[in-house]
């Protein structure tokens, strides 16, 4: 089967920098209506509609109806994983950039990246991850879960053994954009990062992509992984 067609087609569906906005505004996974997701782009309603149609019929979102409003979200992860690894493409060309500001730091510190723990938080504790042995690289972008890691994971109330396997298996490597290094994705990370929302560890903002640590998730942190309030660098 000829697959061009379908790669261009959706290459230039993300190029338009309206939609690329849309499609970023819900990497978190979220569902939105289409007035936020004109406000996200800086477009009109009819515009945001027009784009979002076509994104629909790209096969890039899906749509979901509730009385009489309509809530727009990813397709699915592959699609996360998609805007993920060509941000971090995009981001390789030197371009000049107004200072950071609040919001721009707080992401890069911890965010999700579609369900998933991402940003230097993310980055971090994927390392202490397979410095101790918990998780072990493997091939096709896996995550081999270690006997001990299947250990480290049912003491946070994880069984490893009942999470459904996605393409890549339940662990998956997914490129930070902004650190450039890999944090824990698929099932498995899906369910870590909510379990630590559940433990009162991390806690999410509810209309962003920014993700806290708490001062007992910073403490619980530092105590099963050795992971320092020091790995974020607002600068």
């Amino acid at each position: 089967m000829d697959v061009q067609p379908k790669v261009a087609a959706t290459a230039f569906l993300i190029a338009d920098a309206a939609r690329a906005a849309m499609l970023m505004a819900l990497a978190d996974g979220r569902a939105l209506p289409a007035g936020e997701l004109a406000y996200a782009a800086g477009v009109t309603a009819q515009t945001a509609s027009s784009h979002l149609a076509k994104l629909l019929d790209g096969g890039l979102l899906s749509v979901e109806k509730e009385g009489r409003h309509r809530y727009y979200r990813l397709a699915d992860a592959q699609v996360a994983a998609l805007l993920e690894n060509l941000a971090t493409i995009a981001a390789r060309t030197p371009v000049r950039r107004k200072p950071h500001g609040r919001e721009a730091r707080t992401l890069r510190v911890a965010r999700c990246c579609y369900d998933h723990l991402a940003g230097q938080v993310g980055v971090a504790i994927t390392q202490q991850l397979m410095e101790r042995g918990f998780l072990a690289a493997g091939s096709d972008k896996r995550f081999e879960v270690t006997p001990t890691g299947t250990q480290f994971f049912g003491d946070l109330g994880i069984d490893v053994a009942t999470l459904r396997p996605g393409k890549h298996g339940i662990a998956r490597q997914c490129l930070d954009w902004t650190e450039r290094q890999h944090h824990l994705a698929g099932p498995l990370g899906a369910k870590f990062m909510s379990t630590l929302c559940d433990n009162g560890w991390l806690m999410r903002s509810p209309s962003s992509r920014a993700v806290q640590v708490t001062p007992r998730g910073w403490a619980q942190l530092y105590e099963t992984l050795g992971v320092r309030m020091s790995v974020v660098d607002e600068a």
